[in-house]
């Protein structure tokens, strides 16, 4: 505790630095950012951080964000529900959205299959995945977990529980870069491993 601060601030900082990529200095100047503003702004940003805890879940479907009991691309009747894209996480759709290229529908694991750090396929939402397949819509599966060894094994995996399914299981295409995730990837990267999909074998 800072004795140059108050006991609020303190807290204020402490909560901030707790944050991942904020160090102690970035969690000070977001502290006092928060004590110059105006107290509309200030609890503005209260109820948004109230908000999201409060309001956003888990889509029932695909397990992607969502506000009420279907996310918003699941709910689009404009989209192909015959191809689920699966991504690992809620921030891969978006990054896959902002290419402008996806028509199809999602599906979120949760995560990676990684025994290492004791997370295996119970732990995702495989199962859900497994039983929107059967449910005979969907024609084509394209994986697009990370490109590095947890996502490749991940990838693998479902494409063995499906092998006796008449579904098409593509990969986007390694215009990726192996070991990268694809939150960090740039946008035309993307874009050319949406497109350059290939089966998966």
């Amino acid at each position: 505790m800072d004795k140059a601060y108050t006991a609020s601030l303190n807290e204020l900082i402490e909560q901030f630095s707790k944050l991942p990529g904020i160090g102690k200095k970035t969690a000070e100047r977001l502290a006092m950012h928060i004590l110059k503003v105006g107290s509309d702004d200030a609890m503005a940003l209260a109820r948004a951080i109230r908000d999201v805890k409060m309001k956003v879940k888990q889509c029932k479907i695909c397990h992607n964000l969502a506000e009420a009991d279907t996310c918003e691309i699941c709910a689009d009747e404009r989209r192909d529900k015959s191809i689920i894209c699966v991504v690992e996480q809620a921030r891969d759709v978006i990054t896959l959205e902002k290419t402008g290229l996806c028509k199809w529908v999602y599906h979120v694991l949760g995560g990676h299959i990684a025994p290492l750090d004791g997370v295996d396929a119970s732990d995702l939402t495989i199962d859900s995945l497994v039983r929107r397949i059967r449910s005979g819509e969907v024609k084509e599966l394209v994986m697009a977990t990370n490109p590095n060894m947890e996502g490749d094994g991940t990838a693998l995996y479902i494409s063995s529980i499906l092998k006796n399914t008449n579904v098409k299981i593509t990969r986007l295409a390694r215009g990726l870069p192996t070991g990268t995730e694809l939150e960090y990837a740039s946008g035309n990267i993307i874009a050319e491993a949406i497109i350059g999909r290939q089966k998966l074998e």
